[in-house]
């Protein structure tokens, strides 16, 4: 038994508690009070005190591509043409080998450490180069084996056949930490008779999906009026795609796949009605206001989701697209964004966004019955964040001092099944060093 203290622990699930602690047993949470009791209650444990800090429940980092950590930087320059970039991301990537992949993962994986994150759900072409580096470092998550470029129905069969190989492939290397999802890329790289098919062995088999949704303009004028880039891109190709003439969600609800309540990535376009479709299928959203913002996709309506009872977790997408993992980075932009959007009714609270960023991610990604919070019978997962710095005093509001004065830097320790994966400028289960000249190497492939 070990007891951790701090000046504030922040359940999420309950109020702060100023002179807090949790007791930690084995992987689990036994308690969580006052120090004063729960230094009471178990007078053998191995007390630690973190000091002028905060524990709190592991951030849930629910939308990310580990795989292409290697490619941070590489295509800022597109950033103005995101048909551009996606097609140049896409052919980078195929340039790498399966263990450059996993290395540059692992890379990911480690930053995300050090940022207080214990908790991923990763989108992956080679989805086994995330999986395996999430469990390289000894973090939790979800890896959703991603489609290939697949619009046309007549392929759907062929397509649904190499993907089921591939999804089992990836469902064998899974852990009691990792587990193995599907992700049907978008409603315009996916035909609607593979949505179907993928839908069908969701709800059959209860499999985990992921899905990018309404991220941009662009697909938004794909979907409801059929024209665009990708419209072009089709008839080179010959596929056989015709647009829906509807919206991303309306799209997605048609094919079946809402039944499977997956968690839709972005969310920027959708409207009033896409909402109460999110909501009223059980759905979740994934929320990357700096990925977003990045590609110039506009905000999210992140005070509507909320205030709609949608779980909806926070989300860096790829450091090739954001340039960083750092949800507390995420937490102060989303309710930047969300109090400055011109249909705004409301502030968003540093409470709400907090929790976002732990107990809605673990919702979102169903996952909250064993992370999220600081509860007894819950899995240890957790950060500890300094509350020292210069930049973040004096704290009148703890919450507020997260939210809008601290950062990943601050973070001096990550948890995850009660074991330490990072603590004081350390990752505990990898070589940083090593892994850090081996991106170096894979850099030159690019230069």
């Amino acid at each position: 038994m070990k007891i951790l203290t701090a000046e504030y622990l922040l359940p999420v699930s309950s109020e702060p508690i100023r002179e807090g602690a949790v007791a930690i047993n084995g992987d689990l949470i036994e308690a969580v009070g006052s120090a004063s009791d729960v230094r009471v209650r178990f007078p053998d444990a191995v007390v630690e005190d973190f000091g002028e800090a905060a524990i709190l429940p592991g951030f849930v980092n629910c939308h990310s591509h580990l795989e292409i950590t290697g490619l941070r930087g590489l295509l800022d320059n597109y950033e103005d043409d995101f048909s551009v970039w996606l097609q140049q991301i896409t052919k980078a990537r195929d340039k790498m080998t399966p263990a450059e992949i996993e290395t540059a993962a692992v890379a990911g994986a480690i930053e995300a450490a050090r940022a207080g994150v214990t908790c991923m759900g990763d989108i992956g072409r080679f989805g086994n180069g995330g999986l395996r580096a999430l469990k390289r470092l000894g973090l939790r998550g979800v890896v959703y084996q991603e489609t290939q470029f697949s619009p046309d129905n007549k392929t759907a069969a062929d397509d649904f056949a190499r993907l089921q190989d591939t999804y089992a492939a990836l469902r064998e290397q899974a852990s009691d930490l990792v587990e193995a999802g599907l992700s049907p890329h978008s409603p315009y790289t996916v035909s609607p008779l593979l949505f179907e098919k993928m839908a069908e062995l969701a709800l059959a088999e209860n499999v985990k999906l992921a899905i990018h949704a309404a991220e941009s303009k662009a697909e938004q004028i794909l979907l409801e009026r059929g024209e665009g880039f990708f419209t072009g891109l089709y008839q080179k190709f010959g596929f056989d795609w015709k647009s829906p003439l509807c919206t991303s969600i309306e799209f997605l609800d048609r094919t079946g796949v809402l039944k499977a309540r997956p968690l839709l990535a972005h969310c920027n376009t959708v409207s009033d009605k896409d909402i109460e479709t999110i909501k009223a299928t059980g759905s979740t959203i994934a929320h990357c206001p700096k990925s977003n913002a990045k590609f110039g996709h506009g905000f999210a309506p992140f005070e509507k989701f909320l205030d709609s009872d949608i779980d909806v977790g926070l989300g860096s997408d790829s450091v090739a697209s954001n340039n960083a993992c750092d949800i507390l980075d995420e937490c102060r932009l989303a309710i930047f964004a969300a109090r400055n959007r011109s249909d705004s009714v409301r502030f968003v609270t540093a409470q709400e966004v907090l929790a976002t960023a732990t107990l809605g991610g673990a919702k979102a990604m169903r996952l909250d019955h064993k992370t999220g919070s600081l509860e007894p019978n819950k899995q240890a997962d957790l950060t500890v964040v300094s509350l020292s710095g210069t930049a973040q005093q004096p704290i009148h509001d703890v919450l507020a001092a997260l939210v809008f004065s601290s950062n990943a830097r601050d973070v001096r320790m990550t948890m995850v099944a009660g074991k330490r994966v990072y603590t004081d400028g350390r990752v505990l289960t990898e070589d940083e060093k090593c892994i850090a000249s081996q991106l170096k190497v894979i850099r030159q492939k690019f230069a």
